[in-house]
């Protein structure tokens, strides 16, 4: 016994316990039929090769590699298929090896431990959340309910861009649709608007934040054993922060909801749809507060992200 306290033999056993792991980790590799692979860097892998434009860096790698090739983004192996027929047949018939997404450090914080639909683990609980958004929230019917809200909001654009023209005032397009989609989206969703021409509503601030840390570097995403890094670089604190402030503001709205008797008595719009829907027992799974935040939030989120691109093929 006491020679396994003995340095020497605890550092031989460590050493040739490395060896083991990492020819056994190529064994495993060497077996797998991969596809091509650009060279990566010991432990950053081919985060480096990304660049500032992403999306023209992985479209030059793809004129290399071919149109599915394999990344190693630090500590995440990533699949980049940049053809139509290979993702038509990844999603179509291998979409259950494809359904889950990685645990994303800012979903977890300002998603409600990502039970929202765009970071949720696929099963029971994702299939619902989906379901009640297709069914109940933007299927056809509720869409056209809501064309009185964008029409209202593309008037008020309009009579923004003629004032401009009349004083012969230049005009930032891109920021003027992001507010028109961004309170289109918030009417639907909550019969408020959250963004004002001088940037000053506190929840509007506070949403464009929470997309903005979503699509922001984690150390402990990229390098799980950097965690910390989060933390020191003031990520985490920031997002609990916010989500602290959300959380506020979202209460206080639900409240009101529940407090209505009768929910016609307002616009029918997602939050009282889900309340309804809730109070009345046709949901087949039981959201929490929490839930219906995070089922909100997403619902904004992808329509705020899909107009976001659309804004950027503007510039």
């Amino acid at each position: 016994m006491e020679l396994l306290y003995n340095p020497l033999i605890l550092s031989l056993l460590i050493f040739v316990s490395t060896i083991v792991i990492w020819l056994n980790k190529r064994a495993k590799g060497a077996k797998l039929n991969l596809p091509p692979s650009p060279p990566k860097l010991p432990i950053i892998g081919n985060i480096h090769q990304l660049g500032r434009l992403p999306h023209r860096s992985l479209r030059d790698l793809s004129r290399k590699y071919g149109s599915i090739f394999l990344m190693q983004l630090g500590h995440n192996p990533t699949l980049v298929v940049s053809s139509a027929e290979l993702v038509r047949d990844i999603l179509k018939n291998h979409d259950l090896a494809f359904s889950n997404r990685p645990r994303v450090t800012a979903a977890e914080f300002l998603l409600y431990g990502s039970t929202d639909i765009g970071y949720a683990p696929y099963g029971e609980y994702w299939r619902q959340v989906r379901k009640i958004s297709v069914v109940e929230l933007l299927n056809v019917q509720r869409v056209h309910s809501f064309q009185f809200v964008r029409d209202e909001e593309v008037q008020v654009l309009i009579k923004k861009i003629r004032h401009a023209s009349v004083k012969g005032e230049s005009i930032n397009l891109s920021k003027m649709l992001m507010v028109l989609a961004t309170n289109v989206i918030s009417r639907c969703v909550f019969s408020k608007k959250i963004e004002e021409d001088n940037g000053n509503n506190k929840f509007g601030q506070l949403t464009r934040r929470i997309y903005a840390l979503l699509m922001s570097f984690s150390f402990g995403d990229m390098f799980p054993y950097l965690k910390w890094m989060d933390v020191l670089t003031g990520y985490i604190p920031t997002m609990k922060a916010i989500s602290r402030e959300v959380d506020v503001i979202f209460d206080q709205l639900i409240e009101e909801r529940r407090a209505l008797k009768n929910f016609e008595e307002i616009k029918r719009d997602f939050l009282s749809i889900i309340l309804q829907l809730q109070r009345d027992g046709l949901l087949e799974i039981d959201l929490t507060g929490d839930n219906i935040k995070a089922l909100l939030l997403s619902t904004g989120k992808s329509l705020f992200m899909f107009f976001q691109y659309l804004t950027y093929l503007l510039r």
